[in-house]
């Protein structure tokens, strides 16, 4: 609150010198009796208190950074007012301040026109060309956000005062190497907060697991989003750094123990108060108040989104608009590719990798309308802000987000379900869409998987794990290889079967069987025609791929007794 004070103070007073006159004014020849009335020690001070009082309400409110060059507009209005009441060499010395204010605000209004190669340098990503395969023997993070709300508001009752508070922003972390959904509770109004002053806590659900239900965290937050006035914590973090640029929206991350913090994401302009590039964070424990500053390098290990998904967002979009300028996303748009706006927070959509790191994961398209083919992907590290775009196999033509949505819009135009948070993932060195589908009330029908290159590959089913199977047979159907999973070996071995279980689909057999060396094996009869006369205590030499999975692809398939 000091700090604020103090810059209305100087800013006051900077102000009451540009406006008030010094100098007499002469009164002309014709008006000798009329002379220019110095203004009293009261209109000053009256003066310089409304000023104080309106950038003090101004900054308070706003949340705006406290740096002169924040004053821009207002240094223009007040020099131009000053230079107009002011005469002799008063008004030339002021009106030299307005004419460099003046030309001040024009840099900053014209920065947009003349940095955008440099913010394309900052955004720019390393590329490769297809991000390394799914391990399928894990389950993705891939409860949708919109399933996940409505399976909190369900669970609303465990909290206390149920009708003081209301959902707040939902996220997704990884915690004790669990990935989950956290979103707080929030106060539903002004009068709300009044009476209960304390958040009780925040609600997490797996985002791997649909069918599991939410739970409820009892831990008392003060500083929160829906507090108001010194209690708000975007105001409470900008009072503790006047100076400091931030971008996004404050976002609730949990440590291994529970406990909640909220962080926020700053940095610096790319310049002239345009653009925008990450340096670290500031994180406020809810509970007291206390606050600490992290550079990125420094980010505490159980922090997944120190970059914020708007930050990402926006590099994003420097990276595909700015590659040959500013004019050139305007007008010629040659190399141009647009960022996706399908992702499920800001424009992004958060992911995990083999190790547990999150990444924001967006696909990029064509600027010209009507083209759903996709240009490239990019994963930006959530920690580090480093991203790498991948161009996909160049000889194949992958379909985007928005052309996945589509069609499971059509497969489901009766039921009127939708997709939600698609995600391209490699199964099986396929390029994929795996999108959870929801019906019109936001529940969980089914996953999706459709293959990027091949639309006409698809498959659906109640869990992810179990569309990858039905998408790993209908891969071989299409005459795929699915050789691509991170832990395929090839491995040949013979034996006696055990089990055999056929299962038809379409014009094909699926056959599942168990040999005497205990692990299972599928193949369809598409790929082997002869595999529907399997039968027990048959004796069979099977080439097949070391997954890690409970039933692993057989490639080929010789059975002794038909030979």
């Amino acid at each position: 609150m000091v700090n604020i004070l103090i810059f209305s103070l100087i800013i006051g007073l900077i102000s009451a010198i540009l406006i008030i006159p010094f100098t007499k004014k002469k009164p002309s020849k014709k008006d000798t009796k009329t002379a220019q009335k110095p203004l009293s020690i009261g209109a000053i001070s009256t003066l310089l208190a409304l000023i104080m009082i309106g950038t003090f309400a101004f900054y308070y409110f706003s949340n705006l950074d406290q740096n002169i060059s924040s004053l821009w507009i207002f240094m223009i209005v007040v020099s131009a007012l000053g230079a107009v009441i002011a005469s002799g060499k008063e008004r030339i010395i002021k009106g030299v301040i307005f004419l460099g204010s003046l030309v001040f605000g024009i840099y900053l209004l014209s920065a947009p026109f003349f940095n955008a190669n440099e913010k394309f340098e900052y955004a720019d990503m390393k590329e490769s060309v297809e991000i390394k395969a799914f391990d399928e023997t894990k389950t993705p993070a891939s409860v949708p956000p919109e399933f996940a709300r409505n399976k909190m508001k369900k669970a609303f009752g465990q909290v206390p005062n149920t009708s003081y508070y209301e959902l707040g922003h939902l996220q997704i972390q990884k915690v004790n190497g669990e990935f989950v959904y956290i979103a707080p509770v929030e106060f539903s109004g002004f009068f709300k907060w009044l009476n209960g002053d304390e958040i009780p806590g925040y609600f997490t659900l797996s985002a791997t697991d649909s069918s599991k239900n939410p739970k409820f965290i009892k831990s008392e937050m003060t500083y929160t989003p829906s507090s108001y006035f010194n209690k708000k914590v975007e105001r409470h973090i900008r009072m503790n750094y006047p100076k400091h640029i931030f971008y996004g929206d404050v976002q609730l991350e949990i440590d291994e123990e529970g406990k909640p913090y909220y962080i926020r994401t700053y940095g610096q302009f790319v310049s002239a108060r345009n653009g925008f590039k990450v340096e670290g964070i500031v994180m406020v424990d809810p509970k007291n108040g206390e606050t600490q500053d992290y550079k990125l390098a420094d980010v505490p290990s159980f922090i997944d989104g120190a970059v914020s998904p708007e930050t990402v967002s926006l590099q994003n979009s420097y990276y595909g608009n700015y590659i040959h300028g500013f004019w050139n996303s305007i007008f010629g748009k040659s190399d141009v590719k647009l960022p996706s706006d399908e992702g499920t927070e800001a424009n992004v959509s958060p992911i995990f990798d083999e190790n547990g790191d999150m990444y924001y994961f967006t696909d990029f398209t064509s600027p010209k309308e009507g083209v759903d083919s996709m240009l490239g992907y990019s994963l930006t590290n959530s920690r580090t802000g480093k991203a790498t775009y991948y161009t996909g196999n160049l000889e194949e033509s992958y379909m985007d987000s928005q052309g996945a949505l589509q069609i499971i819009e059509k497969k489901f135009i009766e039921k009127k379900w939708h997709g939600e948070m698609p995600v391209l993932y490699n199964f099986y060195g396929e390029a994929s869409w795996l999108t959870p589908v929801l019906d019109s009330n936001g529940f969980l029908q089914n996953y999706f998987i459709v293959s990027a290159a091949n639309p006409e590959i698809s498959v659906y089913a109640a869990t992810p794990n179990e569309a990858l199977k039905n998408y790993k047979i209908a891969l071989q159907k299409g005459g795929s290889s699915v050789d691509g999973t991170s832990n395929a070996e090839e491995k040949t071995v013979s034996g006696t079967v055990v089990r055999v279980y056929k299962e038809k689909t379409g014009d094909f057999t699926i056959v599942s069987f168990l040999l005497d060396n205990r692990k299972n094996f599928v193949i369809t009869s598409e790929n082997q025609p002869l595999a529907i006369y399997l039968q027990e205590n048959d004796k069979v030499t099977i080439t097949y791929l070391e997954t890690g999975e409970s039933f692993l692809p057989v490639k080929e398939m010789v059975i002794e007794e038909l030979e």
